[in-house]
């Protein structure tokens, strides 16, 4: 942001002079980027590693991510600092563009979100694929579970689940039911470590290096649905937006190419996401 409020005013200040015309040359190869806030499980899954090169390969425009949870990745948006958001938390998103911060949402693709635990399995959830009646059977047994609390997709998906339980986790944090703080890997670390049961988006899960005896304990619910979404940040609320080049991202991931380069980012022949763009 620094950056280009310092470009905008030495710009002024040349034109001013007389002294200056379009950006040419290795000046506008130096602007040629945009930057994405999105999520951790984006980043942390490796997609980004795997699509990103292909769309700046095609296009010469390079794409600065800054991943962090759903809710601060909205809130930067927010605040103008940055070009696009690509994140998963619909209800969210769309209060985003209502508000007029973002100019239109579209379907990316999706996974879904599982609970992970420990062979123990005190609560003796495993195997269970009604999610609401797992986690009531967690609040019952009092059985550890880490949660991460940091306003991201997935903490907004597990309080929502939370609430279909029946569970009030508010009254429970600090004993039972722990919050981190902190993004998807660093509270699978700490979940494990304190043999709690885990909710996860299944992509940071296949790709988490630190399973150790943990396993899937709850899945297939469509509860466990989790859609990610993508919007160019507005331009008339936020005049520094890089429209061209923040659209053509967009133009990309949902196109067939795009799409297709998100079907074909597999681990150990596993599928991360599956795309959805209409």
């Amino acid at each position: 942001m620094f950056r280009r409020n310092f470009l905008g005013f030495a710009t002024a200040g040349l034109l001013a002079l007389g002294l200056t015309g379009p950006l040419t040359g290795s000046a506008a190869a130096q602007d040629n980027f945009i930057i994405v806030q999105s999520t951790t499980s984006t980043q942390n899954s490796g997609l980004f590693d795997h699509i990103l090169p292909i769309f700046q390969d095609k296009t010469g425009i390079d794409v600065r991510v800054v991943a962090v949870g759903t809710g601060q990745a909205i809130k930067n948006a927010a605040n103008g600092d940055g070009d696009v958001l690509f994140v998963h938390a619909k209800p969210a998103e769309e209060k985003f563009v209502a508000s007029g911060d973002g100019v239109s949402r579209a379907d990316v693709m999706y996974n879904d979100f599982v609970i992970v635990g420990p062979p123990s399995d005190p609560a003796g959830v495993a195997g269970m694929s009604d999610v609401a009646a797992a986690m009531a059977k967690i609040a019952e047994t009092e059985s550890a579970f880490a949660s991460r609390g940091d306003d991201s997709g997935t903490h907004k998906a597990e309080q929502r689940l939370w609430t279909d339980a029946g569970v009030d986790v508010a009254v429970a944090s600090g004993g039972w039911y722990r919050e981190t703080g902190s993004g998807m890997g660093a509270t699978l670390n700490t979940g494990t470590g304190m043999s709690a049961y885990i909710m996860t988006d299944r992509a940071t899960w296949i790709s988490f290096g630190n399973k150790g005896d943990y396993q899937i304990a709850v899945e297939g619910d469509a509860k466990m649905f989790n859609q990610y979404g993508i919007i160019l940040v507005n331009p008339e609320k936020h005049p520094n937006v890089k429209v061209e080049q923040g659209q053509q991202f967009i133009d990309w991931v949902l196109s067939k190419e795009g799409q297709a380069a998100i079907a074909d980012y597999k681990i150990d022949g596993q599928q991360l996401f599956f795309p959805n763009a209409s």
